[in-house]
Order: C-alpha cells, then sequence, then structure tokens
C-alpha cells in the first residue's frame, strides 16, 4: 500500500493511528463512476481487518452496479467537526466481490471472522444474520492518505 501524501506529512497518521481510526469509525462514504462517468458517492458501513476493508452492499445499489462494471474505488472515512479535529483517512483501490451475491449464508470460510467483526461492531451481535439482499467487497488499498489535523496544536 502507497503512501499517496506529499504535502501534510506533519498531519498524517502513523499506521497504528490509522488501523485505531479504521476499527473504531462506523461509517465511510465510497465514491463510484458510473457508466456515463459522473461520480457517486455514497454512505455504507464497512469493517477493517487491519489489511482490507470490507464493505458490505445492497446489491440491487447504483454502488453495487457500479462497482461490477467498473471495480475502481476511493473511500473516505472521516470524523471531527471542528477545524482542529478533522481527521480521516482516504483508501482506493479495486473491490474484489466476496462469496455469493447476494449472500445467503453460504459456506465461506473467507468472510467468518468478518462477519462476525461486522456483527459485533454494528450490531452487538455474534452471528451476521443474512438477508439475501446484501454481498460482501474487499478493498485492499493501493493508496492511503490520512491526516489529523489535532496534531497541528501539538508542538
Amino acid at each position: 500500500m502507497a503512501v499517496t501524501q506529499r504535502r501534510g506529512r506533519k498531519i498524517m497518521m502513523t499506521p497504528e493511528e490509522l488501523d485505531e481510526f479504521l476499527a473504531d469509525r462506523r461509517t465511510c462514504r465510497v465514491a463510484t463512476v458510473s457508466a456515463d462517468g459522473a461520480p457517486h458517492v455514497s454512505p455504507l458501513w464497512f469493517v477493517w481487518d487491519g489489511t482490507s476493508l470490507w464493505l458490505y452492499s445492497l446489491t440491487r445499489s447504483k454502488r453495487w452496479a457500479d462497482l461490477r462494471r467498473d471495480p475502481r474505488i476511493a473511500v473516505v472515512v472521516d470524523a471531527g467537526e471542528e477545524y482542529g479535529e478533522l481527521r480521516g483517512a482516504e483508501l482506493s483501490g479495486t473491490v474484489e466481490f466476496v462469496g455469493e451475491a447476494p449472500r445467503t449464508g453460504e459456506p465461506c470460510p473467507e468472510l467468518d471472522a468478518v462477519e462476525r467483526l461486522f456483527a459485533r461492531k454494528n450490531f452487538g451481535i455474534d452471528e451476521l444474520p443474512h438477508d439475501g439482499r446484501h454481498a460482501w467487497m474487499r478493498l485492499t488499498p493501493d493508496a492511503v492518505a490520512s491526516w489529523d489535523f489535532r496534531k497541528l496544536a501539538r508542538p
């Protein structure tokens, strides 16, 4: 994974800070490219496994259709209200589709830990119920840019 920041190295997150931030956050904004070339951005819950961002998307969404046609993606995860509190990361690359689509719960060992993590983080349960409407995508980012404006106040 490449660090894409040329400017702002003073405020970029360390790998440990980035892992902690991504593990803690729940919602990201997913940017895709529509068939006509127009950008499309939508919010989505995710989980971070320390290497990849896992996205659980409706299979009948514009996002899903866009990514099936062109799997290039950019994702922003951010937090903060005031300027000095802003922090976040942009991850970009190509998604891979994992498991059946839509997901009905067919055995898929690659998804066992991810689904358990997602269920605990977002629903407080140990097993993810499958509704036959969602499916998994994995983004192992090619590039990451991060920022933490709270570092500006530090000496």
